[in-house]
């Protein structure tokens, strides 16, 4: 009798995509302890956690457009257009202040695209992108082509600063998880979210406002994008127009790599966070092995294809 429970604890652990991320996690970096003996080093872990934190802000909100069956490209050039916004905002006022302006022009970008999506019908793919391309070239004008490099120091040290000898970025890290996870998992909208994806149809004939939260998810992704530039800004004490270059395609690899589905209505904060651990450590080894940085967008594009079929196969495989 209790092998037959623990079989059928084991298998439902199996099915748990956090459990296999976590496994592979574990896996992967027992493949890079062995490959390079500067992995398990304090340093390089302390960086594989630095770098995992802009990066996994921006997951957050990826994986809410995700679960809904929508994608967003624009995030990368959201960043780099309200960091310009930021950076002569703190010129002028207080740093709480240019951080709450500047989340708020990214919460209206990510406003207007939710209802071009949501209200007008237009695809995620076009209208994302069409903001990604916006939003980067009026990056380049506000800031006249040029860098700002008079960021507030205060503003370093109040992203340096620790909390229970925990950096406050890693703090902030958490506390988004932390906060999308309570509200996917028990709150009426994060079920919302997940029913839009999962059949929007039947999400609006049983009266749920799915139109609402199509544009809310829009929202909570560009204002986390613009969270991540001023924690960008924090740690360089610049600000780059370029801001944020790329950082679309990490995003949704991390979220892929989650065990997320680019149809919706499946996946988890925490397969995301996983996903995050993930592709940082793939980029971290191939810096450690000396393997060249332009290969890192060849494998990361391999890591999404390859994701992406395997979640098709297995709903194939489940289906029938």
């Amino acid at each position: 009798m209790s092998s037959t429970k623990s079989t059928s604890l084991l298998a439902r652990l199996s099915r748990s995509i956090e459990i296999r991320m976590l496994g592979l996690a574990l896996v992967l970096g027992l493949i890079l302890s062995l490959a390079s003996e500067y992995f398990l080093t304090t340093n390089n872990l302390l960086n594989l956690l630095d770098q995992s934190v802009v990066i996994g802000v921006v997951a957050v909100g990826m994986t809410f457009v995700i679960l809904t069956g929508g994608i967003d490209l624009s995030v990368g050039s959201v960043a780099g257009f309200t960091g310009i916004i930021l950076g002569l905002a703190m010129r002028e006022m207080p740093i709480p202040a240019a951080l709450l302006l500047a989340i708020a022009c990214g919460a209206l970008i990510g406003l207007l695209a939710g209802v071009l999506v949501a209200v007008f019908g237009l695809a995620p793919f076009v209208v994302t992108l069409g903001m990604m391309a916006i939003c980067r070239s009026l990056a380049y004008v506000i800031s006249g082509q040029q860098s700002i490099s008079d960021v507030p120091e205060s503003l370093g040290r109040l992203v340096d600063s620790s909390t229970l000898g925990v950096p406050m970025n890693v703090v902030i890290l958490i506390a988004c998880y932390a906060v999308a996870w309570v509200y996917l998992t028990w709150a009426k909208g994060g079920r919302t979210i997940y029913a839009i994806g999962s059949n929007i149809e039947a999400a609006r004939i049983a009266g749920l406002a799915a139109t609402r939260y199509r544009i809310l998810v829009y929202v909570i992704c560009s204002a986390l994008s613009t969270l991540s530039v001023a924690l960008i800004a924090g740690q360089l004490l610049s600000i780059d127009p370029l801001a944020g270059n790329g950082m679309e395609l990490d995003a949704i690899a991390a979220v892929v790599i989650g065990g997320a589905s680019l149809f919706g209505g499946r996946g988890s904060v925490i397969g995301t966070l996983m996903g995050v651990f993930i592709m940082v450590m793939i980029r971290n080894g191939m810096n450690l092995l000396g393997i060249s940085p332009f290969w890192q967008g060849a494998a990361i594009g391999s890591i999404i294809i390859g994701a992406v079929l395997i979640e098709r196969l297995m709903a194939r495989r489940t289906t029938r």
